[in-house]
């Protein structure tokens, strides 16, 4: 059995805040990059989870938290989907230097996103799983942030963001809002080198974002797979397993430069289903 060492480590992102992060080391050459989402952390699942997968597999990963999020630097901000793709490069610009080829980067729900702009600039990673992604940006913000949320911002510069129980969370202003309005999932997606893998997987029963984003982004990026979860929902809360067996069978896939699995080819079913339903 591979001997697997968990090492904490700190990588300074562009803007000199460091970033925390930690390396499931098996010894692998190539490692895998995982991101998470919205308000999450390195310690989330189903980062945990996707990681512990793959090194008990003999690859490496390394989970982090962006800047705001988690252990790292700097201060959280709604939006941020261009300077956490920022972060990212920072990442994969230190295991590049330590000759650490990456061979995928990873990522859940707002992180799906991140992993996605990146590859739409930066050509340098062979496979991106976008775990939950959210296509149309501008939708799913008024369950936030309230009805009329952009005359409020508008007239007041900020919003302040409550619990259930009424206390303060975060703050979101103008210029945050409008990154995230700005930001062009479409664009993006089409930016993607054809030679780049793309995978996309969500559970049919997300209620955060509906899986018929996961369509669109079938849509449009070229080389693309599409696997979806039955019953799972945003987290995989109860399809763990399911979703790490799917990762590291394109993982696997890409590091021995085959086709990909099958199984990952097409999800007619759950196509049909989805678009019985719209």
């Amino acid at each position: 059995m591979t001997s697997v060492e968990q090492l904490r480590i700190v990588i300074r992102n562009s803007h000199g805040e460091n970033l925390v992060g930690i390396l499931h080391e098996t010894g692998s050459k190539d490692l895998v990059i995982i991101c998470h989402g919205f308000q999450s952390k390195k310690e989330r699942i189903p980062m945990v989870s996707l990681a512990t997968a793959l090194e008990r597999q003999g690859i490496s990963a390394f989970r982090f938290d962006f800047d705001g999020n988690g252990e790292s630097e700097g201060s959280f901000m709604y939006g941020n989907y261009r300077r956490e793709a920022e972060d990212l490069r920072a990442v994969v610009i230190h295991f590049f230097k330590e000759q650490r080829p990456i061979t995928a980067i990873v990522g859940h729900s707002k992180g799906g996103n991140v992993v996605l702009l990146y590859a739409s600039k930066y050509n340098d990673v062979p496979a991106v799983i976008n775990i939950s992604g959210r296509f149309h940006l501008e939708k799913g913000i008024e369950g936030r942030l309230g009805k009329d949320f952009l005359e409020r911002i508008k007239e007041n510069g900020f919003i302040d963001v409550k619990n259930r129980k009424g206390n303060y969370e975060y703050r979101v202003t103008e210029e945050s809002l409008m990154d995230r309005l700005t930001t062009d999932t479409h664009a993006a997606c089409l930016l993607i080198d054809q030679n780049c893998r793309v995978l996309t997987i969500h559970g049919t029963r997300d209620e955060i974002v509906p899986v018929k984003d996961a369509l669109e982004f079938a849509s449009f990026i070229r080389n693309h797979k599409l696997h979806l979860i039955e019953g799972a929902d945003h987290e995989f809360t109860s399809h763990q397993d399911e979703l790490a067996a799917v990762v590291f069978d394109f993982i696997r896939a890409v590091r021995e430069g085959k086709n990909i699995p099958e199984h990952l080819q097409s999800c007619k079913r759950g196509v049909n289903f989805i678009k019985s339903r719209i």
